[in-house]
């Protein structure tokens, strides 16, 4: 190699055959050694001319940083560069698998695949749909009606917490390989399970649904590519003889059927497996399991080996991240998140590294010790970013939060402060304002005869007047006298005089200027409501013309154009009430929707010198900034198993203090694996998820440190209810 490498480094290029487990730790350089290995097995001469290395990653944006790196490597050895190995997602691998045998998989030659977002729709609407006709079944979960239940926010509620149950029911389902009618049989044969029952229901119609579109989910692919592997000894037989050596990165994001996938194509033969189970931040989202990463590192690998070394982040923050893990293997209060960090614990580069640390600097750690209130901790941080910018403008900084509607409020603090930022979250701030701008205008054509959703929809066309003084009053004052109009339909089509209530002790010039305002607005609103003939992508385009000015406004608006037309054929019953919803979703940040943002090919940091990076914890994983702050540090975000703490996943609605998805998903398990004296046992399984959530939040809080490079920042809230504390783990951090 012409490169230097650490010594941990080339003991993993020592591998040759065999199975290899690897714990990584936060910059260890764990790409760029797998891309090393992939690279040496290619010159080494270990395959024939129709073999590959097969490397297995867990998003797109790896995988062209895997093939470049691998083709840079071989062709410095005077190879072809693009020969010898192949970089796949799982799902792409599955793709390929279902593909050329898709009559094993049940399917037809030409099937198709839902995206993500399609596929919310159609169980939306399973879920609705089970929901009008068994209230009282649902309602045996909830609180007594005299606890204000049927207020609209606890039905909304419901809704998606129902939607979310559903979501991960069905990919359990499908984890566990199970069809709905195989299901089916086994709740057959079972004791009483109610939420099964739901998540059967719904699965069973959201599969009839895709069979009738001809097509699979992205969850289905992985299911039917095992199918394909586990019925066709020959065609596995095949692969196995084409990919002789499996490499997987981010291992600790595979599911039970991932792996069991992976391990049919790898057998007895060469698998290295290489991700740090710490970094593990995905289970509230998906069927990933850490645990399987580390059983097999710790009873199957036949070489187990570490990448310790990071020179990433200064020492003071290393041995912060060191101290995390420390206290939580040894001194969490509750014994049972002990096992949620384990080691190594990771370990700063030599002084003749290639890639040495930042210089060490104790007092860039810095712990703000007031307590805020949620609004009061996004304006603290702007204003210290408003002061620190100006100095730092060759410095990479972010902004990271537990959530995306935490997020969306940072950047408004921003916005406010007038400090460049870009998102990095479920979608950006001009995509939700985008989308929100339309939702509102379909609200009110929705319902004509509004007052106060006509004087919305001005307030929307009119919006970049709030950025003036000026011409704010005068908005305000137009929407007042449209929000006080008796027949909306007599001022868009009056048959004498204007009939508005105009405010009182005008001038003549102020009442002329009013009512030109009041007119100009009647002409575009009668515009809008001869669009509501046109199909839906033309009549979004339509309004667009009026409301866009901006190119990248109107780029947007085109995309959400098209995703209407696509939902407005998935479901031809809906109206326009249900299409303002859907981009209602768009924009309070609920759903991923991507504007023009480099996140399809991978965010790059670097691109973003001296303007603040937003982005949730989550969506910050495998990058890095010079300076971080970590925000929402109470007992909320981050609970520890304490009497006073509160859980996301348990809603003020159900009784109990119910998870219902963890209740759900504890029925289903019962339903396949349980015995007479191992069965179900109701609230056993929300505490358990009250467990596995706070091993979660530890390893996010990780992730979160190991960010930074050289100034890391923590924040806390008192929550929206005013009594949230500050997070265990943040004291427990804090310098005596």
């Amino acid at each position: 190699m012409d490169f230097t490498l650490r010594p941990s480094q080339i003991e993993v290029l020592r591998y040759r055959s065999g199975k290899m487990g690897i714990a990584a730790v936060p910059g260890s350089g764990k790409t760029f050694t797998l891309s090393a290995l992939a690279a040496q097995i290619i010159r080494s001469g270990a395959l024939a001319s129709d073999q590959e290395v097969l490397i297995v990653t867990l998003v797109h944006s790896a995988v062209d940083n895997f093939a470049a790196r691998i083709g840079r490597m071989v062709e410095k050895h005077g190879l072809l560069p693009h020969l010898g190995y192949r970089v796949r997602t799982l799902h792409g691998l599955a793709h390929d698998i279902v593909r050329e045998k898709p009559a094993l998989a049940g399917l037809e030659e030409r099937f198709s695949i839902v995206d993500e977002r399609e596929a919310e729709l159609i169980r939306k609407d399973a879920v609705k749909a089970w929901l009008a006709n068994h209230e009282d079944e649902i309602g045996a979960y909830l609180k007594p009606d005299g606890q204000d239940f049927n207020r609209q926010k606890g039905r909304r509620g419901l809704q998606e917490a129902l939607e979310s149950l559903c979501t991960a029911f069905i990919r359990s389902a499908k984890d566990e390989r199970l069809t709905p009618d195989a299901l089916r049989a086994r709740l057959d044969a079972s004791p009483p399970l109610p939420l099964a029952e739901m998540g059967w229901a719904v699965y069973a119609d959201y599969q009839r649904a895709l069979a009738y579109r001809g097509a699979v989910d992205f969850d289905d692919l992985i299911r039917l590519a095992y199918r394909v592997l586990e019925s066709d000894p020959e065609y596995l037989a095949r692969l196995r003889y084409r990919f002789p050596y499996v490499l997987e990165d981010e291992a600790q994001d595979s599911s039970q059927i991932q792996e069991a996938i992976l391990r049919l194509l790898a057998g007895e033969g060469n698998w290295v497996r290489v991700g740090d189970p710490n970094q593990a931040i995905f289970e509230t989202f998906t069927t990933a399991n850490p645990r399987l990463l580390r059983d097999f590192i710790a009873h199957e690998a036949d070489w187990k080996r570490e990448l310790p070394v990071s020179g990433r982040s200064q020492p003071a923050i290393i041995d912060l991240a060191n101290r995390l893990i420390e206290w939580t293997r040894n001194e969490h209060p509750a014994e049972a998140c002990r096992s949620a960090l384990g080691l190594p614990y990771i370990h700063p580069a030599e002084a003749d590294d290639p890639q040495p640390n930042p210089p060490a600097d104790p007092a860039a750690v810095q712990f703000a010790s007031r307590k805020y209130k949620p609004e009061e901790e996004a304006e603290a941080i702007a204003r210290s970013l408003e002061n620190w910018l100006p100095t730092h403008a060759d410095w990479t900084v972010a902004i990271l939060v537990p959530r995306n509607g935490r997020g969306a409020e940072m950047v408004e603090a921003l916005k406010r402060h007038k400090v460049d930022y870009v998102e990095l979250m479920s979608s950006s701030n001009s995509t939700r304002m985008t989308a929100g701008a339309i939702a509102n205008v379909f609200t009110y054509l929705s319902d004509p005869g509004s007052a106060a959703k006509l004087a919305k929809a001005y307030q929307v066309w009119r919006r970049a007047w709030r950025e003036e003084e000026s011409l704010q009053g005068f908005s305000d004052s137009v929407a007042s006298v449209l929000r006080r109009i008796r027949r909306v339909e007599a001022y868009l089509f009056p048959e004498e005089e204007m009939p508005f209530v105009l405010p009182p002790g005008l001038s003549g010039e102020e009442e002329e200027n009013l009512r030109a305002e009041l007119n100009a607005f009647a002409e575009v609103i009668r515009r809008w409501q001869a669009s509501v003939l046109l199909p839906i992508d033309q009549m979004t385009l339509t309004l667009a013309q009026d409301l866009f000015t901006e190119p990248a406004e109107l780029a947007l608006a085109h995309k959400l154009a098209l995703a209407l037309r696509q939902a407005a054929e998935a479901h031809s019953y809906w109206r326009l009430p249900e299409l303002a919803a859907e981009l209602s979703v768009i924009a309070r940040n609920e759903r991923r929707f991507l504007g023009f943002s480099s996140d399809d090919s991978g965010f790059d940091p670097e691109r973003h010198r001296g303007r603040v990076v937003v982005a949730t914890m989550h969506k910050a994983k495998g990058l890095e900034w010079d300076r971080v702050y970590l925000t929402s540090m109470n007992n909320y975000d981050f609970p520890s198993l304490q009497a006073e703490d509160n859980y996301i996943g348990e809603k003020w609605f159900v009784r109990d203090s119910l998870n219902l998805e963890a209740e759900a998903l504890a029925q289903l398990r019962a339903a396949v694996r349980g015995t007479e004296f191992d069965w179900y046992e109701e609230g056993k399984a929300t505490l358990t998820a009250r467990e596995e959530y706070v091993r979660e939040r530890l390893r996010l809080l990780f992730v979160g440190i190991t960010r930074a490079r050289r100034d890391l920042v923590f924040t806390w809230n008192t929550g929206r209810q005013g009594g949230a504390k500050p997070c265990l783990p943040l004291e427990a951090l804090k310098p005596a």
